[in-house]
Order: structure tokens, then sequence, then C-alpha cells
């Protein structure tokens, strides 16, 4: 493993430690955009992973982008939700069991304008790298 995914996965640990222990008062918001933990089963490993989201509230669902912050490849949970729809997440202080679904590009295009909205760096992110970001809608099951 090397040094950044090491501080990669430091950061993302101590981030989930610090919203759990605060029901998501602590680190519930970037920049003002809200976070969710999800927790996906690793398809390779098999191991329960969490990662800290922003997430657009859309009626009933939880959007989120797989932008990996403008990285040339998808992140980790993106390819654990393709393995395996069943995932949870953690808002605030309530947990969900949910459905991930992968959305359409016309969908998906149709939800960038509110994502754009709520956290400006997506822009900066999509000009970081030519591939499209997958947008995958979390719904309670």
């Amino acid at each position: 493993m090397s040094i950044k995914n090491l501080g990669e996965r430091l950061f993302v640990g101590l981030n989930a430690f610090l919203y759990r222990r605060s029901g998501g008062k602590v680190l519930g918001k970037i920049q003002g955009a809200p976070v969710l933990l999800l927790t996906t089963v690793g398809r390779k490993t098999g191991k329960s992973r969490t990662s800290p989201l922003l997430y657009l509230q859309d009626g009933d669902r939880y959007v989120v982008v797989g932008s990996h912050a403008g990285a040339a490849a998808d992140p980790a949970w993106v390819h654990n939700l393709r393995a395996r729809a069943e995932a949870e997440i953690e808002v605030g202080a309530r947990t969900i069991a949910v459905q991930g679904v992968e959305l359409p590009a016309d969908e998906s295009a149709a939800l960038w304008p509110r994502l754009d909205a709520m956290y400006a760096g997506y822009a900066d992110y999509r000009g970081k790298t030519d591939r499209a970001f997958p947008v995958f809608a979390l719904t309670p099951r």
C-alpha cells in the first residue's frame, strides 16, 4: 500500500469515526453540502468499506457522485455498488438500508445543475478528467 493510499484510508477512517461519534454534527457538511457515510461490501475482499460522500436529497432517495475528486478512475465504492447493490448509509444519527442504482446518462444529466449548485467543486473535478462521473441513487429498501 502506498503512502498516499494509507493517508487516504486514515483520513476516511477518522472522518467516519468523528461523523459517527457526533451523529453527523462533526464533518456532516463540506462547504455547505451534506455528507453521508456509505458502507458497501468490498467486491474482492467481502469486507465492509465505508466512504464519506456528499449527497443530494431527491425525494426519498440520496444521490451520490463517483467523482473521486477528479481522479482518472472511479472510486472503489462505485465498483462495490455495481457488484452488489445492497448497502447501508448513515445520515446524521440514522442508519438506513439502501439499494444503489447507477443512473442512466439522461437522468444524471438532469441532476447535474442541482449537484453543481450544491457543491461547486464538482465543476473543478470534471475539468481534471475526461471520464464521466457515475451518479447513483440510493433508495431505502
